[in-house]
């Protein structure tokens, strides 16, 4: 009998977190592995920021803080959903946690009751699916298709509405895709949601302002008749190069914000007080002061598409935001490279990193099977060696 719980031996783990501790191991033998498989920029965090947390340890911050958060971060936080997105906030609707996995782990926590379903539109985050399964909750996969950018239809989400539905999670921009919903493309899902009043909405919002379409940014809670059941999640580990500084945050109606907020008193209580000083700071700053990594990340992504074009069997789309591509990789499957056999996305990745010696993400971690994730946030040098070494071993 094992000693584990039920609930951690059914969790998978991580495999975007899997694949970077393979990586390091590899290069603990010595290989020289390039990493394309965490979603972390590889800017410095800006310095205005850096200053603040300076300062806020030479002014003695180290208290333990109130477990949603500095009133002062929070007003920063209300201020960044008005001038962003449009929304109006209060200060009981806003909680700040220990990054925004976190936020995301405290509403499935509050909402979710055993059996509820909750759609996904695949593919999605890959931790989407196991914080719904440890909450009891039932995640409905909704399959999307390379030739509509990875994007689920207002058809198809009342097709997967049942009376069991409780919620709906996506990303926009989308992590692992890079898709992107337009405004009208969400008033579309709208459209279908107003006709079922007790669904409610996770609208993850981190990759906001990594946006290549020159085009404001759509919020769900923006959409009429959607702000009182849209639970919109955000922080700064992207856009501003903060992914250690572990600070998320949650817009949401003030009945589920006070439960995330008694969840949180209960489990790690309020997050840590020098990022907290650095991230208003952050939040004052308009995003214009990050709009080089954005230029960046745009020159990284046409690159490695161009460079993906010259390799067959790669079918790719073009990601209007984050710093992924998530090329269709099945041209593969069921052929032998270099003696191994390549079965699946998963089988895929693994030959690359091994002969390769290039880390990337299968798809099956995002459920999609057929898919893996190539991040770009990585030098333009380490792209063009990466698709290098990729094309050798294909061919």
């Amino acid at each position: 009998m094992s000693l584990l719980s039920d609930r951690i031996t059914n969790m998978s783990t991580s495999a975007t977190l899997a694949m970077a501790a393979k990586a390091r191991e590899l290069r603990a033998e010595g290989k020289d592995i390039i990493g394309l498989s965490l979603g972390e920029p590889d800017f410095n965090t800006p310095d205005f920021i850096k200053n603040a947390a300076i300062e806020a340890v030479n002014e003695n911050y180290n208290s333990y803080t109130p477990v949603d958060g500095y009133v002062e971060l929070k007003e920063a936080v209300i201020t960044k959903f008005k001038r962003d997105n449009s929304l109006t906030y209060t200060l009981p609707q806003i909680v700040v946690s220990t990054g925004a996995k976190q936020s995301l782990y405290n509403v499935a926590q509050v909402l979710l009751n055993k059996g509820d379903e909750v759609i996904l539109p695949c593919p999605y985050w890959v931790s989407y699916s196991d914080i719904v399964k440890v909450a009891e909750g039932v995640p409905v996969e909704v399959k999307t298709s390379i030739e509509n950018d990875f994007k689920m239809t207002a058809s198809q989400l009342e097709a997967a509405i049942t009376p069991k539905t409780k919620m709906l999670w996506f990303s926009s921009p989308c992590n692992p895709s890079g898709s992107l919903y337009s405004k009208e493309e969400l008033e579309a899902l709208a459209s279908v949601l107003v006709k079922y009043p007790n669904i409610y909405v996770i609208s993850d919002e981190i990759y906001e302002h990594i946006n290549y379409t020159g085009k404001p940014h759509a919020s769900m809670a923006s959409i009429n008749g959607m702000f009182d059941r849209t639970v919109t999640v955000n922080g700064v580990s992207k856009a501003f190069a903060m992914t250690g500084w572990r600070v998320g945050f949650i817009g949401a109606p003030d009945w589920i914000a006070r439960a995330c907020n008694k969840m949180q008193g209960q489990v790690t209580s309020g997050t840590n007080c020098i990022a907290q000083r650095a991230v208003i700071t952050a939040l004052k700053a308009d995003s214009s002061v990050v709009g080089y990594m954005i230029d960046e990340f745009k020159i990284r992504r046409d690159m490695v598409l161009n460079l993906l074009e010259d390799i067959e069997g790669f079918k790719t789309n073009t990601p209007e935001g984050a710093f992924y591509v998530f090329p269709d990789v099945s041209f593969f499957f069921g052929k032998t490279l270099r003696g191994t056999n390549i079965n699946n996305a998963t089988d895929f990745s693994l030959y690359l990193l091994e002969e390769a010696l290039v880390a990337t993400v299968t798809g099956d971690a995002f459920g999609n099977p057929d898919c893996i994730r190539i991040s770009y946030a990585a030098s333009q040098e380490q792209i063009k060696e990466a698709v290098k070494r990729i094309k050798a071993v294909l061919v």
